[in-house]
């Protein structure tokens, strides 16, 4: 075993994020669950949790976290911030050659960080073992209906920011009042089952894909789109899975049946930019596009959905897209526009319990591997920098590092 001290990180990034890699109550767990492990807290004031919940806990507050192993934020540490020769966990945004955080992967490289990503912890199956995706879809469905309630007068919620948890959001669930609308998830993820837990929270009907599109009902239904379900070959042969992740070129989608009868559409699948967009500019322009409100949970800016042009933030959540121009308009300036809520940073919504969920995970499936053996090569899998050099398992990010 290893005796390693845990600094907790005060987020840097603006704008603002108030959760926390562990809860107040979490720290306590892991003084008494792993005696190799001691953890100190940096003092802030932005965070879900007060610094004295911490202190009650017997975390000490910490200024300076020079003398701590491993350091654990949430998101993007500032460069200035970064402590030489040190172990970092955060959400780093540079697998996918994030242009807009090369310099912080340099700066990790420079100066001898090993760097260790939330966001490619898997296990042996290739599962990750610590996200917020649930929360993003809790979030995502709930500032979608939102923003069709808004759109439309129906009904007026509270924002999902100012809900003290999620218990306090599922009271204003029976404000919900829809007309018999048609609502589509796309995904099967964690956020596809966050979006659904909202949306059987509110006591809608799920349908199969078939029945969605060839059915009519008197009451709002959803249903949940597999890639199977809006994707088929080319060539017309049948779907495979496995060649789709492959080789996706040789598909194209097959979504346009779903939007013709679609009201509200809420992404939550992952996309992979070789693979085909769900729809294009042109397909918003037919007269049969029924698609009025866009909840992209992704947010894949210029992605698979054309109408995403842009971030929107908690602050100013949704904006209007003009099909015919292909730009932004303000939200809800005109009725042939739609409207869209691309927020993408959701789970801050909810932080205290997206936190709590996410500490879980840790402390259940990454501290033994941080204090003992790695199993599975959970950490090495997942460290992207070591020694001044990327890893093997991210070398393809040399030439992103050097300019290319």
């Amino acid at each position: 075993m290893t005796s390693i001290k845990i600094g907790i990180l005060r987020e840097g990034k603006i704008p603002i994020d108030r959760r926390v890699p562990f809860t107040p109550a979490q720290t306590q767990e892991i003084h008494h669950k792993f005696t190799d492990i001691t953890i100190a807290c940096q003092p802030s004031a932005i965070r879900c949790f007060p610094d004295n919940e911490y202190e009650k806990q017997g975390t000490p507050l910490q200024e300076e976290l020079q003398d701590c192993d491993v350091l654990m934020g949430v998101k993007e540490v500032p460069i200035e911030n970064l402590i030489p020769n040190k172990t970092y966990f955060f959400f780093s945004h540079t697998i996918k050659a994030q242009a807009y955080n090369r310099d912080l992967l340099k700066a990790a490289l420079a100066k001898n960080i090993r760097l260790i990503d939330y966001e490619v912890l898997k296990d042996a199956n290739n599962t990750r073992i610590v996200a917020f995706g649930r929360y993003a879809g809790i979030v995502g469905a709930y500032n979608g209906l939102w923003t069709f309630g808004k759109r439309y007068n129906l009904f007026h919620l509270r924002r999902a920011r100012d809900c003290f948890d999620m218990e306090d959001l599922k009271t204003e669930f029976s404000k919900v009042k829809l007309p018999p609308i048609k609502i589509g998830i796309t995904g099967g993820g964690r956020v596809a089952k966050g979006a659904m837990e909202v949306l059987h929270g509110i006591g809608l009907q799920r349908v199969s894909p078939s029945d969605f599109i060839h059915e009519n009902y008197k009451e709002p239904v959803f249903t949940l789109l597999n890639t199977k379900d809006y994707n088929r070959k080319k060539d017309g042969g049948a779907f495979r899975k496995q060649e789709f992740y492959q080789q996706p070129e040789r598909y194209e989608s097959d979504f346009h049946p779903y939007a013709q009868k679609m009201d509200l559409l809420i992404a939550a699948a992952y996309w992979d930019p070789k693979a085909p967009v769900l729809f294009h500019q042109e397909d918003v322009l037919q007269n049969d596009f029924n698609i009025k409100v866009i909840a992209d949970i992704t947010c894949d800016i210029e992605g698979s959905i054309p109408s995403t042009k842009k971030p929107s933030t908690i602050d100013d959540p949704v904006y209007d897209y003009e099909p015919s121009e292909d730009t932004i308009e303000p939200a809800f300036s005109d009725e042939g526009n739609i409207t869209v809520m691309a927020v993408d940073n959701l789970p801050c919504e909810l932080p205290r319990d997206a936190s709590n969920d996410f500490g879980r995970e840790l402390i259940d499936n990454v501290l033994p591997n941080l204090v003992g053996e790695d199993t599975d090569a959970i950490l090495a899998r997942a460290t992207i920098a070591e020694n001044g050099r990327l890893t093997s398992y991210f070398s393809y990010l040399q030439g992103f590092v050097d300019g290319a």
